[in-house]
């Protein structure tokens, strides 16, 4: 198999890509990304382009509800746009769904959203529980759960394969499992190997972008940091930027 390093890395001829890591609900942020991508276009204008968001659009920051709005928005205004699933979306889903106590909505930041939505759940409480998934299901919009149910998992262009958490080492990527590519972590992080593409994924929160050989992590936990990352691709340059606000 042949492999590629991060520094020679390419990404597709005449398309500029931009990757975005994890908003957990920093609306603030993420418009602040969007608006300097476009102002950058129109500044330096490339013969195409793409945002790749990396997932984790939900949870822990204040405003869940209105990043999947602009996300929703976004992609109606501009193709260019693109989404790809986080764990805490699918979450958000599996709890519509199911109500589930358990899970990842509600032991890791499902609150924030629900407030978001103007619904509070006591996770402690079956009745609240209860009460606050047919909440829940009444103020999310059709719009937002459409929005989820169509993330997808992964996506390649150029040498770099896109994902939210990470791949399992040794598996081709159009073998991968659809749940390691939004949860995997240990087993993909500390794996020096390199791959047939250099993966860009988010999931773990660090101080600043790691860049690595064979990966580079975007997540930078905005909810808690007010700092979101991301990568822009230009043929074989690479460059990142932050929003702060």
């Amino acid at each position: 198999m042949k492999t590629v390093d991060f520094k020679h890395a390419r990404g597709p001829d005449r398309l500029r890509v931009y990757a975005i890591g994890d908003v957990h609900g920093r609306l603030d942020l993420l418009q602040e990304m969007h608006r300097w991508i476009l102002a950058e276009n129109a500044k330096e204008p490339p013969f195409d382009w793409v945002a790749v968001h990396l997932g984790d659009y939900v949870d822990r920051g204040p405003d869940s509800r209105g990043v999947l709005e602009h996300l929703v928005n976004a992609q109606r205004k501009n193709h260019r746009m693109l989404t790809l699933a986080g764990n805490h979306d699918i979450g958000f889903l599996d709890f519509l769904a199911t109500g589930d106590a358990h899970g990842v909505f509600a032991r890791h930041g499902g609150r924030q959203t629900a407030r978001s939505y103007g619904v509070t759940i006591d996770f402690d409480d079956p009745a609240s529980v209860a009460a606050g998934r047919s909440a829940l299901l009444r103020a999310v919009p059709a719009t937002h759960v459409e929005f989820l149910r169509g993330l997808r998992r992964s996506m390649i262009l150029g040498d770099f394969f896109f994902c939210h958490a990470g791949i399992r080492p040794g598996v081709d990527f159009d073998r991968q499992n659809p749940d390691d590519l939004i949860w995997i972590r240990w087993e993909f992080l500390d794996d020096p190997r390199l791959h047939s593409k250099v993966v860009i994924h988010g999931h773990t929160p660090a101080s600043d972008v790691e860049v690595r050989q064979n990966r580079v992590n975007l997540d930078t936990g905005a909810y808690a940091s007010g700092r979101l990352s991301a990568i822009r691709i230009d043929a074989e340059a690479k460059s990142f930027l932050e929003a702060i606000v």
